[in-house]
């Protein structure tokens, strides 16, 4: 008996379709029954879920979810909904055989008869993980780029803060000085005068805060003894601690010197110590350690090389994912409200980067938090060397110059202006006021005798960086004074130009000007 066109037709199309899916290897395609049991099997869903056909067929399909899915009801819960609606799509995790995870995009779709009836149901199965890890990561990258525009953002508006604040501490801490000296010392008078300056300096020291955030402090980098350091702040730190919490030191014996400024790292250490005495109320135990460590290879923003960690740990409260992922940012604190600036770690980190190395933070509830500074690193038979910039800034402290010197002072604040003019007559010295780079170089142009040029940096049109430059140009050999609270210049600025940094003193000032006439 022949078989006549139409069943034939429908054999070969069927086995046409059979042969298409059998030969699909990246999609898992499968038949079950309308109570979820597995009824086909392809290739496919061999290769990667990782049974043969003889091992899964009458099986239940929520053999491939996971063991919570299955406990929340997720196979039972797709099944209706492609049942009531015809389809049923999403992303999980799944199981293959030998028990790993793989996530997937999955697929059901509900199969009926000519009458309507549900015979089962066709499922799809892709594994997308390595898809889903390209996502992440590309998400991380985002979010990353995100927070390093959002802390650039924050440290362009707080280093002009600071700038805009220096001015103002500058014209307040300048007239306070004056007016001390010149006052006839009285006991209800004079105590007025010192409390005010105190705070001005408090100012200037959280001015420092902001700038160390924004990566702009001046900082005085060379070779430092960490031993020597930690031993010499310890009788300061055990002060600032309560009577129930003890400090211990574990400094390596072979420690390298690290490459950062001394000043800044004592006062960077000691906040960690009170940021660390605050979170064990009840007191408890803080660790300063030091070890060396050595980078075979560049890692993140560090450079392959030799390095010093540095860390402050203590037993404390410990914080939790989210704080410490919030731990570094400018502003926020755990502390009560007038008990914390939320600069301290903000602080610690720009000292850190600024130097060359980077912050790590590690941090349990309940078990106590360990902030480690990683510095580069000078072995000591290449510290001579390194030294060079900072014997060079200590041979520079002169004696006071004697000499009356005729100086051009140049500033568009007009209080700072007046202010730098009073401590410079004071001194004994000829001052001459531009309030801009155009006024500056019509004096200079005047050939006036000028001995000396102290400018800010921070001016509209004309910069005190190119100040010094058409100055050079017209007069050289005339010395330039570059006051400034930044580290780093603008590009095309002259970082070799010797600096004054702001609010300064007029201790300072006239340090500065014995330096600047020394080097002529």
């Amino acid at each position: 008996m022949k078989m006549t066109d139409g069943p034939r037709a429908e054999l070969e199309a069927i086995s046409r379709h059979q042969l298409l899916i059998d030969s699909i290897t990246d999609y898992a395609i499968y038949m079950i029954d309308p109570r979820g049991f597995v009824a086909t099997w392809n290739p496919g869903a061999a290769r990667f879920k990782g049974y043969e056909t003889s091992e899964i067929l009458g099986k239940h399909f929520s053999i491939f979810y996971t063991e919570e899915d299955r406990a929340a009801g997720d196979p039972e819960r797709g099944m209706g909904i492609a049942e009531r609606e015809g389809r049923f799509e999403k992303e999980g995790w799944r199981v293959r055989k030998d028990g790993t995870r793989f996530w997937a995009n999955v697929v059901i779709d509900a199969i009926r008869g000519q009458s309507g009836e549900l015979i089962g149901f066709a499922k799809v199965t892709r594994d997308i993980t390595e898809k889903r890890e390209t996502q992440l990561e590309l998400a991380r990258a985002r979010e990353e780029l995100f927070q390093a525009q959002k802390m650039e953002a924050i440290g362009q508006l707080t280093g002009g803060i600071a700038h805009d604040f220096n001015n103002l501490l500058m014209a307040i801490m300048g007239s306070l000085e004056i007016l001390k000296k010149r006052l006839p010392q009285d006991p209800q008078i004079t105590p007025l005068i010192t409390n005010a300056l105190r705070g001005a300096e408090r100012g200037a020291a959280l001015t420092q805060r902001l700038l160390a955030f924004s990566r702009r402090q001046d900082l005085d980098v060379k070779p430092i003894d960490l031993t020597e350091l930690v031993q010499g702040m310890l009788d300061l730190v055990q002060r600032s601690l309560t009577a129930k919490t003890t400090i211990e030191t574990q400094l390596d014996s072979d420690l390298p010197q690290a490459m950062t400024d001394s000043n800044h790292l004592e006062t960077a250490l000691l906040n960690l110590v009170v940021n660390a005495r605050d979170a064990m109320p009840d007191g408890g135990r803080i660790i300063i350690g030091a070890r060396r460590q050595h980078l075979n290879e560049p890692q993140g923003r560090l450079r392959a090389g030799p390095y010093v960690d540095i860390f402050v740990k203590d037993t404390g409260e410990g914080m939790d994912e989210a704080t410490m992922v919030r731990a570094t940012t400018p502003f926020f604190t755990t502390k009560g409200i007038g008990k914390g600036t939320g600069l301290g770690l903000s602080m610690v980190q720009g000292l850190t980067e600024q130097s060359g190395g980077e912050l790590f933070l590690q941090s349990e509830p309940g078990k106590g938090t360990t902030v480690t500074l990683r510095l580069p690193a000078v072995e000591p038979s290449a510290a001579p060397e390194a030294a060079i910039a900072g014997a060079a800034v200590s041979e520079r402290q002169p004696a006071r110059s004697s000499r009356s010197l005729t100086i051009l002072a140049v500033d568009d604040d007009a209080l700072v202006l007046m202010n730098t003019s009073l401590m410079l007559e004071d001194l004994g010295h000829t001052v001459i006021e531009a309030y801009n780079g155009d006024e500056a170089l019509a004096v200079i142009r005047s050939n006036r005798a000028i001995d000396l040029v102290i400018t800010d940096h921070s001016m509209p049109k004309m910069t005190g960086s190119e100040l010094a430059g058409r100055i050079a140009a017209a007069r050289p050999g005339l010395p330039v004074l570059l006051a400034t609270g930044y580290a780093e210049l603008p590009v095309g600025g002259d970082n070799r130009l010797p600096r004054l940094p702001k609010p300064f003193s007029q201790q300072q000032l006239e340090d500065a000007i014995a330096t600047s006439i020394r080097r002529i």
